[in-house]
């Protein structure tokens, strides 16, 4: 495939995949108040440049997931080079979404990855050294390191814990944007009739 396809089929997935968690109004009970970011890389991406994503982010409207900007290259940084460094261990990691973490939250994710046969993680945030997170751009590949080192493998779904200043998130890791958002539909809406009952 060349740059020019390989380009348009990325960003082709990205809307399906932005559409699929539009539909799902479930989705917007798992947006954290960071909001929900999307991403897909290139195969071959080394800079943030090479991985498109939703520009101004998933948010709620009106009760429902809403994204306000259509798929761009570099519209991320930080999911973004989560992603490049994740492939760096995993190969068939491309794309990647953030999600809301609470305890019932955990107890679905759990209860959907030994249903699917996949790896589910966790990172304790407060376990990064001072001299980790004191320098710049050190962090992103202490934490991968960390969860490559704890399970053996890039777990295809886990949070990192609340610490001072950050939210508790999950993350869904998978080979495209699709694949990733089709995890979080159904993590919407079994946490949804669990938080119905």
């Amino acid at each position: 495939m060349n740059r020019t396809k390989e380009s348009e089929a990325i960003l082709g997935n990205l809307v399906s995949a932005v559409n699929r968690l539009q539909d799902c109004p479930e989705f917007a009970t798992l947006i954290p108040e960071v909001r929900v970011n999307l991403v897909f890389a290139r195969p071959d991406a080394r800079t943030p440049r090479e991985v498109a994503a939703v520009e101004g982010r998933i948010t709620v409207v009106e009760g429902r997931p809403h994204a306000p900007g259509m798929p761009a290259w570099g519209a991320s940084d930080h999911l973004a080079r989560r992603v490049i460094e994740m492939r760096k261990y995993d190969a068939e990691i491309n794309a990647a979404l953030n999600f809301k973490c609470d305890p019932a939250i955990i107890n679905v994710v759990q209860e959907y990855c030994a249903e699917h046969g996949l790896l589910f993680g966790w990172l304790d945030r407060a376990d990064e050294p001072p001299e980790v997170m004191e320098k710049d751009g050190a962090s992103m590949p202490w934490k991968v390191k960390r969860l490559v080192t704890k399970y053996g493998a890039v777990p295809r779904l886990f949070y990192e814990a609340a610490n001072w200043g950050k939210e508790p998130l999950f993350l869904a890791l998978g080979q495209d944007a699709v694949a990733v958002a089709a995890m979080a539909v159904e993590i919407a809406r079994r946490y949804q009739e669990k938080t119905r009952k």
